[in-house]
């Protein structure tokens, strides 16, 4: 199992290189095609007056007018810094990013994205919803560190829960375990039990059977689970965190469980994450 295709979503208010400089890592890693994309819209101006309304759609057209040379210019930058060094393609499109990205993402293995604002996409209309993605996209997400220009991955933290998406991304993530040089899966609980014992060895047998040797650990959790798990990734110095992604939506917002959140945002991590 390997990565294929790759989609690099880029933020159009930039910079761009050092996420490209990431996408360009692994196609290398992974003899992959990198597929560098961007989509941004702008609100169409609210007026009550009828009179208003054409010119209201006038400056519309300009701001989409704006975001078009930008994705041009966008474009050009991403192939001076991919191109010639791996397989690559390009989409830049005048849509919602959210809805843009979700509807792309059947043609790649792995989406890489950042999310400086953590959880928090910030504005909708230029910027994709880090969460929404993962569970819209029906692809793994690799949400990279804030400001990184590499993603070494020789240290893999698998945070494992035993739930469907779980295992999901530890199936996702095999092609990464498979160049690491240690993995670990932890489980975090407050009263651990056999079952969890049992969980964590099924993981790390699983593994096994793809030739990736890995070691189990239990933490036992005194007060704040996800505080204490984030605190055993610093502890080990992981390069990359697996996880599942849990939530659902309401009332058009993306409601999610507290490990995904918190995952979101630490922006200092680099997350895999599936759903």
């Amino acid at each position: 199992m390997s990565y294929k295709s790759i989609l690099l979503n880029l933020n159009i208010d930039g910079p761009i290189e050092p996420l490209t400089r990431i996408g360009v890592d692994l196609a290398k890693r992974f003899d992959a095609r990198l597929i560098g994309f961007c989509a941004a819209d702008a609100p169409l101006p609210v007026t009550m007056a009828p009179e208003g309304a054409a010119i209201a759609a006038e400056i519309w057209e300009q701001s989409r007018d704006e975001i078009r040379r930008r994705l041009n210019d966008l474009k050009g930058e991403f192939g001076g810094l991919a191109g010639g060094t791996v397989k690559t393609g390009w989409y830049g499109e005048v849509e919602n990013p959210d809805h843009a990205l979700a509807r792309r993402a059947r043609m790649a293995d792995i989406i890489v994205t950042g999310a400086a604002k953590g959880a928090s996409s910030g504005d909708s209309y230029r910027a994709v919803d880090p969460g929404s993605l993962v569970l819209r996209s029906g692809r793994p997400v690799l949400v990279a560190a804030d400001g990184a220009a590499d993603l070494p991955a020789r240290k893999v933290v698998v945070a494992w829960k035993d739930t469907r998406e779980a295992r999901r991304a530890v199936a996702d993530a095999v092609p990464f375990m498979a160049l690491a040089t240690e993995v670990i899966v932890a489980a975090v609980d407050r009263n651990p039990d056999d079952w969890i014992r049992d969980s964590v060895d099924d993981v790390a047998s699983f593994l096994a059977g793809h030739g990736i040797k890995a070691r189990t650990e239990i933490i036992k959790a005194d007060d704040d689970e996800n505080n204490r798990l984030v605190d055993f990734f610093a502890s080990v110095n992981a390069e990359l965190v697996v996880s599942g992604a849990y939530g659902h939506s309401r009332l058009r917002e993306w409601v999610f469980g507290g490990v995904t959140r918190s995952l979101l945002d630490e922006v200092w991590l680099n997350r895999l994450m599936s759903n």
